[in-house]
């Protein structure tokens, strides 16, 4: 029973330090009243893994180890995670939770840099409008495999006739009448010849799975010309990803909080069994020494793109430069230990990575050595290995529909977890519009937010809808990040200023001794700027139109992607320009001025502020202008 004694007094972090209230009153578990908290700790970290381990630890990690030099790319890789990855993490962990904002609001430490804030949100949002329908493809993969016999295990009636399982020889050298001759492969069978051994040339078949890709699950057209109608059951998938992310966002972090319990921890699991199965078959240790073992190729650490490769992957996966972290970060206590949160994070991050690699290539391995390839053969990477190499594999298992909706659950939680963080930084970011608002309505906002994107992502489930997956992810989701990141690094360091920067975390996990920054100081002030900037200018320069696989993209197609990258990056001028423009003074004491914290920056609660920031304004419940221009403030 809740009791009903005498009332006390309770610290509530309402912005007065102390309210009148009842012991039992639960609204006093949350420090920060207006924008609430993690309920505990757990579920920020569980949170974070889920945003940090997406579907790219999955389809695209292990790919880049085995063709980087197997086990040789984990030195690059993990040397990428201390130089830029975690210093970077660290960073964004650190102003989220010191300022209790989203990523724009954030930008109060440095107005001129608030466009990087706005171009992470932009960004996101095109990211959510097709992460969501991979989700859909995955969800459709889990349907289809309800059945006896999977869908895609044989070249059924949907196949043409280069559908095949195993290789088709096309023609070779046959020894006749004495002669040797090159003869087409049905003149050998025909006449009772054999081929020459190491004279057979093949056709260019396909696999069940590949066709069952194309020409089932997206009823693929010929290219971004032909639209085609909406693909009904994806259209239906899409629309089930968006329910179950609106259901588990509907009261923001109080209820996704409790879902990343089972889908950031459950994955694991999966990867366990898939792991278990696969090195117990025939053929898995070819696929595993393929991946990371003795086919490892050392001189590969002497070639610019492997470090290239290696701190691209640390950069994306870890989900920096998105404003993701900053989001999740700001619902924590101010003084949540921060520091050892961020290494916690990557390290699980990195080690999911390398400990899915194992559960790929194992049964990888065994699809090589069932058909008779070489595992180089049946390896590939994003799409190619998570709908059709993969899949493929799965078929040659003993009760393959049971792995098969193993490995397709586990595609949709890893999926949910990252979509799930993706949107909370949009409504965080619409929370710190309006705080007042948005804790009124945060349920049905959340059902607007997943309703518009729902509708923008059906064009994605048309038949033409991959070449717009692959549009907006080449354009949108590379260098655009980079440039925030970027940006972000050099904000806070050079105009902010690191020493004070340092000065507020120690606000929030306590002095440290100057050993203890060395390493931070070095990475923040000088490598790690210097490797995303470098990174940057090679992602630019080699930087080419979209296609996918064979197909070429129409000229409007990457005016396009042109636009939607333009659109998302052109609010970093053009805001430090309107910044710029609406301070007094001369043009010096214009970016002076601008590059100083805002008069409303500094811990959200007043009994967090200490000397430091004790002159500081009571934060703002809304911004001062509408629309877009709102969120310069």
């Amino acid at each position: 029973m809740g009791m009903l004694s005498l009332p006390r007094f309770l610290s509530c972090g309402k912005k007065k330090d102390f309210s009148f209230t009842f012991e039992g009153d639960t609204s006093c578990t949350d420090e920060n009243l207006e924008r609430g908290n993690w309920a505990n700790k757990s579920e920020y970290l569980l949170s974070m893994v889920g945003y940090a381990v997406g579907l790219g630890n999955v389809w695209r990690f292990p790919y880049l180890a085995y063709q980087n030099g197997g086990g040789a790319f984990l030195i690059p890789y993990t040397v990428m995670l201390a130089l830029t990855g975690l210093p970077l993490f660290f960073m964004e962990c650190s102003i989220g939770q010191f300022a209790s904002q989203g990523p724009v609001s954030a930008w109060r430490m440095v107005p001129l840099f608030q466009g990087v804030g706005i171009t992470m949100v932009i960004i996101s949002t095109f990211v959510t409008i097709y992460y969501n329908v991979i989700i859909a493809y995955a969800l459709y993969y889990l349907f289809a495999s309800f059945q006896k016999v999977l869908p895609w295990s044989e070249c059924f009636s949907w196949a043409d006739e280069l559908c095949s399982k195993t290789r088709i020889v096309s023609d070779c050298n046959t020894t006749f009448n004495g002669d040797i001759i090159r003869a087409n492969y049905t003149f050998v069978t025909a006449n009772n010849l054999t081929c020459i051994n190491g004279t057979m040339t093949y056709k260019p078949v396909q696999f069940p799975s590949a066709q069952y890709w194309n020409k089932v699950t997206l009823q693929r057209s010929s290219g971004l010309d032909e639209t085609g109608r909406i693909v009904w059951y994806l259209a239906l998938c899409l629309l089930l990803a968006w329910i179950i992310v609106a259901a588990a966002l509907y009261k923001g972090i109080k209820s996704s909080g409790k879902v990343v319990y089972f889908t950031a921890l459950f994955p694991y699991v999966i990867l366990l069994i898939l792991l278990v199965r696969g090195v117990t078959l025939e053929g898995a240790l070819d696929g595993i020494e393929y991946y990371i073992g003795t086919e490892s190729n050392i001189t590969k650490l002497m070639e610019a793109e492997v470090w290239k490769d290696a701190a691209t992957q640390i950069f994306f996966s870890l989900s920096t430069g998105w404003g993701g972290l900053v989001a999740l970060s700001s619902y924590n206590r101010f003084h949540n230990n921060c520091y050892a949160d961020a290494i916690l994070v990557c390290v699980i991050n990195c080690a999911t990575s390398v400990f899915a690699g194992f559960a790929i290539f194992s049964i990888l391995g065994h699809m090589a050595f069932i058909s008779q390839r070489p595992v180089p053969e049946v390896v590939d990477s994003g799409f190619a290995l998570a709908f059709v190499a993969y899949p493929e594999a799965l078929t040659q298992l003993p009760v393959s529909p049971l792995w098969s909706f193993l490995f397709f659950f586990m595609l949709v939680l890893l999926g949910l977890d990252s979509q799930f963080a993706i949107v909370e930084t949009l409504t965080t970011t619409i929370q710190d519009i309006n705080p007042t608002i948005m804790k009124k309505l945060r349920g049905p906002i959340t059902l607007g937010v997943c309703a518009i994107l729902f509708s923008f992502g059906l064009v994605c489930v048309t038949q033409a809808g991959i070449y717009w997956v692959n549009l907006i992810d080449h354009y949108c989701a590379g260098w655009g990040i980079l440039i925030s990141g970027s940006l972000e690094v050099v904000g806070v360091v050079y105009i902010y200023g690191g020493k004070r920067f340092i000065e507020d975390i120690e606000m929030m996990i306590g002095k440290k001794s100057n050993s203890f920054w060395l390493w931070w100081k070095m990475c923040w002030f000088f490598i790690t700027p210097v490797l995303l900037i470098a990174i940057l200018g090679w992602s630019l320069s080699t930087f080419s139109d979209a296609t996918y696989g064979s197909i070429v993209y129409p000229v409007w197609g990457n005016v396009l992607g042109w636009c939607m990258i333009i659109f998302s990056v052109i609010w970093i001028p053009v805001v430090a320009i309107a910044k710029i423009c609406r301070t007094e003074g001369n043009i010096i004491e214009r970016l002076v001025r601008c590059c100083r914290p805002a008069a409303n920056w500094g811990p959200y609660l007043e009994r967090h502020r200490g000397e430091r920031y004790s002159h500081m304004t009571e934060p703002k419940d809304k911004l001062e202008i509408p629309a877009v221009s709102a969120i310069m403030y």
